[in-house]
């Protein structure tokens, strides 16, 4: 039993990534050497976690593409917080029964992120909607699809943070000046 809840959660996760499961995308090397002539609206979301100081949006907020054409699209991260910060994007695309054709080629989610403060950049995602998506039936009425991230801070991030607020809680309490690292 004890293997078994140790094995679930890599297993669960490559079923998502295998199946498209709960919206999750797939990877891919290339796009495909033909695109078809259905269209499909692209959306794009963003969002924070409430302890990360960043704020993170897309670039444009909806694309038009045919399904296996290549698309580039940017989202844009500033760090308003008074320290680097590290953080990690984690995605998914709806309606959910879409995940298994969504592709990304190349995507700033698949690294870490760091900002500096006051530091602005504008993080690529490339990718395609798999001209399988046209074979399944359940499909047929999907016009959009959303590509939705949320980027979390780094938990020894976090714990950095933590620990800085609390020297310097101890450091004002005492009459010091703040310790740093």
């Amino acid at each position: 039993m004890v293997g078994l809840a140790y094995a679930a959660v890599p297993l669960y996760d490559l079923f998502c990534r295998v199946t498209g499961y709960g919206g999750t995308t797939q990877t891919a090397a290339a796009a495909p050497a033909e695109a078809l002539d259905r269209q499909i609206t692209i959306r794009f979301d963003a969002g924070v976690a409430r302890d990360m100081p960043w704020a993170f949006q897309p670039v444009e907020r909806q694309i038009k593409l045919r399904v296996g054409e290549t698309a580039l699209a940017f989202y844009r991260a500033v760090n308003n917080g008074p320290a680097p910060v590290t953080g990690t994007a984690t995605f998914n695309v709806t309606p959910l029964k879409a995940g298994q054709y969504f592709n990304k080629i190349e995507c700033f989610c698949f690294t870490e992120q760091t900002l500096a403060p006051g530091q602005s950049v504008e993080m690529p995602v490339q990718f395609f909607v798999d001209p399988a998506l046209a074979e399944d039936r359940n499909l047929d009425e999907v016009k959009t699809i959303t590509l939705s991230y949320t980027f979390f801070r780094q938990a020894d991030d976090a714990a950095d943070e933590a620990e800085d607020r609390v020297k310097l809680s101890a450091a004002r309490a005492g009459g010091g000046a703040a310790v740093s690292k």
